[in-house]
């Protein structure tokens, strides 16, 4: 790939971005440096936890940058009533879009009734709001298990599926944003991915983003069918889009 190519792929990717900070050590002047970035480059949002919803609805703006949040995360185990308080809550601080965590270790022992509870709860309280449903992929025991909760997700009306919250050993891969993919391509309602976890580099983001369009088409990753969730990703971004492909993040999310 030619340097002209390399920046106008990292310059894609920065659009695609939600720029995270779901670290334990989170703050509000975390929170807020993490706006500031998302502000200054462009990013398609900020995910942070629910208690920093507020500060990242203050520090965006008007600037265009969505701010979303998780519920039932990372361990997917809450209860229906408490995750659609917590996203209640949520949407009255200001978020835009809200990122739960299909309770998957209800789906895969077969508690449907469990894990649709959940997903119907989150989508009853956010209305028009960007749903996202993480499979937690890497916890899934196999594809097909994952192409199955997929399907289970866009049927419990995801507007987005994301591979994974970052908090386990294994997240994101190829494999599952693939079966996901061809869940999305039979969906017959615009659906989205979000690869998530994992994702630090600049080859990364061009795996994920050409398997995307080329399942989907050309140019079908835009920020409304299209995340990435990532911390350090923006770091190897930016330094393509500067000429440094060398760089990349060492960044755990």
């Amino acid at each position: 790939m030619t340097a002209p190519d390399t920046a106008a792929l990292a310059r894609r990717a920065i659009g695609l971005v939600d720029l995270t900070d779901l670290d334990d050590r989170s703050s509000v002047a975390s929170v807020q440096a993490l706006c500031a970035r998302a502000v200054e480059h462009g990013t398609a949002a900020v995910c942070v936890w629910p208690d920093f919803v507020a500060t990242a609805r203050s520090s965006v703006g008007d600037s265009g940058v969505q701010v979303a949040t998780v519920v039932n995360f990372p361990s997917g185990t809450e209860r229906p009533f408490a995750v659609g308080v917590q996203t209640e809550r949520a949407i009255v601080d200001g978020a835009d879009e809200i990122d739960v965590v299909l309770p998957y270790g209800a789906f895969v022992a077969g508690d449907l009734e469990r894990a649709a509870g959940v997903l119907d709860t989150v989508r009853a309280a956010a209305g028009a709001l960007l749903v996202k449903v993480i499979l937690e992929t890497g916890e899934l025991p196999d594809v097909a298990t994952v192409e199955a909760a997929a399907r289970f997700a866009v049927d419990h009306g995801a507007d987005f599926v994301k591979t994974s919250t970052g908090k386990t050993p294994r997240s994101a891969s190829p494999e599952a944003a693939a079966a996901m993919l061809r869940v999305i391509a039979s969906a017959g309602r615009p659906v989205g991915i979000k690869p998530s976890g994992g994702i630090r580099t600049l080859a990364d983001a061009e795996q994920y983003i050409a398997l995307a369009d080329g399942v989907m088409g050309e140019g079908w990753a835009t920020p409304a069918t299209f995340r990435f969730g990532a911390s350090g990703l923006l770091d190897a971004l930016l330094a393509a889009v500067e000429g440094d492909t060398s760089a990349s993040s060492t960044s755990a999310y």
